[in-house]
């Protein structure tokens, strides 16, 4: 197995991208599985959600830097948290993952460290700091944005962690005794400021507004202008599909209220030009009255 570090460039692997993918997001199929590969031995691989459930934000880590910290040193009660979990020198689904979300924020107008902040801890016990920093820094460069920075951690930890947050959010996975490798489901989990699990999005690709909603969600409707809050509040999260879909019931009702919004401008503007019409057909019939009374 390759043991370099887990950034990839997505454009020298589109191909290869592409067909994992595809085969990643099959219907009951767990990354990494071979096809001589016995079911029986990926039954501890999957995802259980536990939605409103907080994550223990006491569990100690290292950041990039080795600096010890707590998991609720990146919650402030007001910005959500995106958290993945993966590992630095995964052979494939990781960097896919990364990647996936790294073109996400390339597109998304906000910026980790302002609106909401992401979070990407290493489920291998042995990986260490400067390997999260390698991949750090490979992916913001990959991002652009060097201002991420701030917003983007990279953190490893002991088993003991590691299996508590695991846990926490349902995210099962086993190593497999072969490969030495660990397999495990692709997904992100959005938390809310105070520490609470609020949605998942599965796969290695995120759709920028599936993204949003998710924040916004998790943030309870706070985030973005007023122009992105009516928006957003147009979608609802559809389980079956994984993604938002459009919620016809809620654009009604902004339409609704639109459509009396310009009805008031509508009638406001002609009960002042009314008003002020009597007004001059008042004075000039006063004015009248006057020139008479004095002939």
């Amino acid at each position: 197995m390759c043991e370099e570090a887990g950034y990839r460039s997505w454009e020298s692997h589109q191909l290869l991208v592409i067909f994992l993918a595809i085969v990643m997001l099959m219907p009951g199929v767990a990354w990494g599985q071979a096809a001589d590969q016995e079911v029986d031995e990926l039954e501890g691989v999957g995802i259980d959600e536990f939605l409103g459930e907080p994550i223990p934000l006491v569990l100690p880590f290292n950041d990039e830097h080795g600096k010890r910290v707590q998991l609720g040193d990146y919650f402030d009660g007001e910005r959500p948290v995106i958290l993945t979990l993966n590992y630095f020198k995964c052979p494939m689904l990781c960097g896919l993952m990364l990647s996936g979300l790294t073109d996400t924020l390339s597109m998304l107008n906000w910026t980790p460290g302002d609106e909401f902040e992401i979070v990407t801890v290493s489920i291998n016990p042995l990986e260490k700091p400067t390997l999260a920093l390698q991949n750090k820094q490979g992916y913001m460069k990959e991002l652009g944005k060097p201002e991420a920075g701030i917003g983007w951690h990279f953190l490893t930890g002991n088993q003991d962690e590691i299996t508590a947050l695991a846990d926490a959010v349902g995210f099962r996975y086993i190593l497999d005794p072969v490969s030495k490798e660990f397999l495990h489901q692709a997904a992100i989990f959005v938390i809310t400021p105070d520490g609470r699990i609020s949605r998942y999005l599965y796969g290695v690709q995120y759709p920028v507004n599936d993204v949003k909603l998710a924040l916004s969600e998790a943030a309870q409707g706070k985030m973005g202008s007023t122009t992105e809050r009516i928006f957003l509040a147009c979608f609802t999260y559809d389980p079956a599909s994984g993604s938002y879909t459009i919620q016809a019931l809620a654009v009604m009702r902004i339409a609704g209220v639109v459509t009396l919004i310009i009805l008031g401008f509508v009638l406001g503007g002609f009960w002042i030009r009314e008003a002020a019409r009597r007004a001059r057909e008042k004075g000039k019939n006063g004015n009248d009255t006057a020139v008479e009374g004095t002939t």
